[in-house]
């Protein structure tokens, strides 16, 4: 039988290249190759869109459906006992990578997709596995890494120490990197065989070292091996053997469990613990291997015996039942710390098989979970090759009679894939893939010349990066993870970190419940077994006596009860509750709620009522905001008094008086209208800001406009050669009139149909509640300020038009520079407006109004107020422009002697001869 496998997996290797060959011939150039067969693999992929794939391999099925002896050629074999708790690894990758694409401190211009197969739990699968990541199953030729269309950068993978051997023998050949997340197998430490795989989860190495001190702790010297015939076992109990013998310590037995069932194989191991002297047994084997063993010692009624776990199946539920406490009751290991993972609960119950007919693991699970038959799907239930305990082979086809609905609730369900109390391996699988993203990440910002690779330095580049590449980042990788720990990948691709010491024990409901008795910490430099104190352990001997001891105390206001793994109710963890959440009572099931205006403290015990932010005249803003904001308004009417007592000058009077005192009073009205945005926001703030902004704004630009126009004429009186009427005086004032009138009327509607009103933001920060206005219809919003836009584009564009009219005080240059300042501030304000949130929100508008207010005044008002204040001498009509006869070729035509042409007749015109 065994060489019958090891052909068979010979032949399954060879199945894929078989397909592949082609002749090499000149006349056969164009002839491609073509596939004899696929492999029957199930899993998940999304690689579309996507910059980068990972590979994932999980034992989301127990074992494969024997051979057909009557079928000689190499057949790809399909799987069966569904595994929930390696679906719900399967189910953390995904989540754990839909998590990374969504930070953005983490590959933030790169997403990852995934390609998932399941491994079966056999070696045979995770090598055709293997095969597909680096070649695919639809190309007619090899396509290393790229099976999916997406770069596949690693792989995550794959469960069992064997499988992950396996695996690594074909990636390691093209230096693909492998991160393991249960494998525990020492040999994948060396780094010759395995140049490209590392872990998440500690090495054999230091659990090993952890039982003989444990042994020595106790004072056992006499003690027995059993393992797993696989790589795990062998070279687990190898290097625990090494270690009792370097302790002077004895080794009273050493079987082996098969793990394709042989009565003779599995009678000796039971006879050896039957018949030794030993009373203490370790246990190298996996959950899935040890269960025909702890039947086959119900069987033979043995007990008393005190078992050594490992962290394969000390928090196995397949193995902590009741039935098996007489005989397992009090055994003593060591497990992987547990983690709670953020999200994963709700991850986990979205999943519905409704939602893809295609997902055959999905319907798989649904009916393996619901007893029931999805309808129309050709998917088996509970379909079972094994071979019972007398050596004949059962062939259980239990389809059940009963319909699944797709109304089945997963809350009623108590199983391992949704008991997320006890995250164990599962915290692993999301930290590999965090070990690859990480990787990922330092690779991707790499700076040309300070690359790590020789010559010159370089760097590699996602996504057409060699493995080996990738492999240097992923071998110094290192990163703290949700919880607050540091991964650090070490030189043989090990992580170091502390087992939690657990016995067995029955709790008060005839249910096995998982103590923590204390801790085995490996670092660096410090190897300690510490116990904790008034911890009790029981010990299944004939002397011993159930102690008494509550499972866990109850939880305490600001957490919730949370089921454990393989643990009745009454075994709980003490979960907090999660933002947002309290729980006011000790020993609450279930959190609740705060309220829409309440949050909860920082104990979770109590809701309170949230912050209120607000740019408020207290804030050291907002009390800056408006300084500059009344500064502002002094300074415009500073101007319009000097304009006023300088009325009568040349530069005032050519420059426009009337229309100049209005600029001025509208940039006044803009700066003072932006102290409406600060304060506590109420209806009629809300309402007045935008509208008082938006007619500020008219106002003055319309002023400008009206000065514009002018010099527009002015420029074309100039330069035309024919006949034309320039504008009359009382044009720039009907223009005026009109814009503010259409400007008031819309405002008006505005106000009436769609008014802002105050808005309690609570979605940007859950523990605050932002005050702000809605501006109750963008359209009416946009509507309002594009009046104004319109009007500052036609300054901007009859000002560059002028600007090389000839004038000593450059009036157009002034304008078009003014108008310049103008959209620089509100182009740039736009994008700062859409990133910011609350109070600063608001700031930024402000800082918008106010330093387009001031470039404004600065820009049309500041070279003239010079001229008025500080330059008497060259505000004459010799130097302003005066006027000047338009008819003398000779004499340059200026925009102040238009302007003041302008000002005393009512229709001048110019002949061009």
């Amino acid at each position: 039988m065994a060489s019958r496998k090891r052909c068979l997996v010979l032949g399954l290797l060879a199945f894929l290249w078989a397909g592949l060959a082609s002749e090499g011939s000149e006349k056969q150039e164009e002839e491609t190759c073509r596939l004899l067969g696929r492999f029957d693999l199930n899993g998940y992929v999304d690689a579309q869109n996507h910059s980068l794939v990972i590979g994932g391999l999980f034992p989301i099925h127990a074992r494969t459906i024997p051979p057909n002896e009557s079928i000689l050629e190499p057949v790809s074999a399909k799987c069966e006992g569904f595994n929930f708790r390696g679906f719900r690894w399967m189910k953390t990758m995904i989540h754990t990578i839909k998590e990374i694409n969504q930070r953005k401190d983490i590959l933030p211009s790169i997403t990852l997709g995934y390609q998932i197969f399941d491994s079966c739990s056999t070696i045979s699968k995770t090598m055709e596995s293997a095969m597909v990541f680096l070649t695919g199953q639809e190309e007619n030729k090899p396509n290393i890494r790229n099976s999916t269309g997406a770069y596949l950068a690693g792989i995550v993978g794959s469960g069992g120490s064997s499988l992950s051997i396996a695996a690594s023998r074909i990636l390691g050949l093209y230096f693909l990197p492998q991160v393991g997340y249960a494998s525990t197998c020492s040999i994948l430490s060396d780094k010759f065989q395995f140049p490209t795989y590392v872990r998440t989860v500690a090495s054999d190495k230091f659990q090993s070292m952890a039982m003989v001190k444990l042994i020595q702790h106790f004072g056992w010297v006499w003690v027995g091996t059993i393992a797993g015939d696989d790589d795990y076992g062998k070279y687990g109990v190898k290097i625990f053997k090494e270690h009792m013998e370097n302790a002077n310590l004895c080794v009273a037995f050493s079987e082996t469990i098969p793990k394709v069932y042989s009565n003779e194989k599995m009678q000796r191991a039971v006879q050896a613990v039957k018949n030794s002297t030993a009373r203490v047994v370790v246990l190298y084997a996996s959950d899935l291997d040890l269960h025909p063993f702890m039947l086959e010692m119900v069987h033979h009624n043995i007990t008393h015996r005190t078992w050594i776990a490992t962290e394969a199946w000390i928090t196995s539920a397949l193995l902590a039942k009741p039935e098996y406490f007489p005989y397992f009751g009090g055994s003593i290991g060591f497990a992987i710390p547990r983690s709670d993972i953020p999200g994963l609960k709700e991850f986990l119950y979205n999943v519905h098989p409704s939602r893809d007919p295609d997902d055959v693991l999905t319907i798989e699970f649904w009916q393996t979970a619901f007893n029931c038959t999805w309808p129309n799907s050709s998917v088996p239930y509970n379909v079972d090759h094994r071979v019972n305990m007398t050596g004949k082979e059962d062939r259980l086809y239990s389809m059940s009679d009963k319909l699944c609905t797709g109304q089945e609730k997963l809350e009623d369900l108590k199983n391992t894939y949704l008991d997320v109390s006890q995250l164990r391996i599962t915290n692993n699988v999301k930290q590999a893939v965090y070990t690859l993203a990480h990787a990922l990440d330092h690779l991707s910002r790499c700076e040309e010349g300070q690359g790590p690779f020789i010559p010159g330095n370089t760097c590699a580049y996602i996504p057409d990066f060699d493995p080996w590449q990738l492999m240097f980042y992923v071998k110094t990788v290192q990163f703290t993870t949700h919880d607050g720990k540091t991964i650090q990948i070490d030189k043989n691709g090990d992580v170091m970190g502390h087992y939690d010491i657990l016995n067995w024990q029955l709790d008060d409901n005839g249910e096995i419940a998982f103590m923590k008795v204390g801790e085995y910490i490996f670092t660096e430099n410090k190897f300690e077994l510490v116990f904790t104190k008034n911890s009790t352990i029981f010990w299944n001997t004939e002397s011993s006596q159930l102690p008494h001891s509550m499972c866990t105390d109850v939880c305490l206001p600001g957490t919730r009860k949370g089921i454990r793994q393989g643990e009745p109710i009454c075994c709980f963890e003490c979960i907090p509750c999660a933002d947002g959440y309290v729980s006011e009572k000790a020993g609450q099931r279930e959190c609740e709620p705060c309220s829409e205006d309440y949050w909860s403290n920082v104990q979770k015990s109590q809701c309170v009522l949230k912050e209120v932010e607000f740019l408020a005249y207290d804030d050291a803003l907002g009390l800056t905001l408006a300084v500059l904001a009344v500064f502002g308004a002094l300074v415009a009417l500073a101007v319009m008094v000097v304009y006023v007592v300088h009325r009568r000058t040349p530069l005032v009077r050519a420059n426009g008086w009337e229309l100049s005192l209005l600029m001025q009073a509208s940039l006044a009205t803009t700066a003072l209208s932006s102290m409406l945005f600060i304060g506590k926001p109420c209806t009629w703030s809300c309402m007045a800001c935008q509208v008082t902004l938006a007619l500020g704004f008219s106002l003055c630009l319309s002023c400008t406009l009206g000065k514009t126009l002018s010099l527009f004429f002015a420029y074309r009186i100039s330069r035309s050669k024919t006949r034309l009427i320039s504008m009359h005086p009382i044009c720039p004032k009907i223009i005026v009139l009109l814009s503010v009138l259409v400007e008031i009327g819309i405002c008006t509607t505005y106000l009436v149909f769609k008014p802002p009103k105050v808005y309690k933001n609570m979605e940007s920060q859950n523990i605050k509640i932002i005050l702000e206005c809605d501006e109750g219809s963008l359209e009416f919003l946009c509507f309002t300020f594009g009046v104004d836009a319109f009007l500052a584009l036609l300054c901007f564009l009859t000002a560059f038009v002028a600007r090389r009219l000839p004038d000593n005080y450059y009036e157009g240059k002034c304008i078009t520079f003014g108008m310049l300042v103008f959209f620089i501030v509100w182009i740039s304000f736009v994008p700062a407006y859409l990133s910011t949130k609350g109070k600063f929100k608001v700031a930024v508008e402000i800082f918008a109004i106010l330093a387009s207010s001031y470039g404004l005044l600065g820009c049309m008002f500041a070279p003239k107020c010079f001229i008025i204040l500080l330059r008497p001498e060259r505000n004459t009509d010799e130097v302003v422009g005066g006027r000047v006869p338009t008819v003398d070729r000779s004499i340059q035509l200026t925009s102040a002697s238009v302007s003041s042409e302008l000002n005393n007749t009512t229709v001048s015109t110019v002949l061009d001869h």
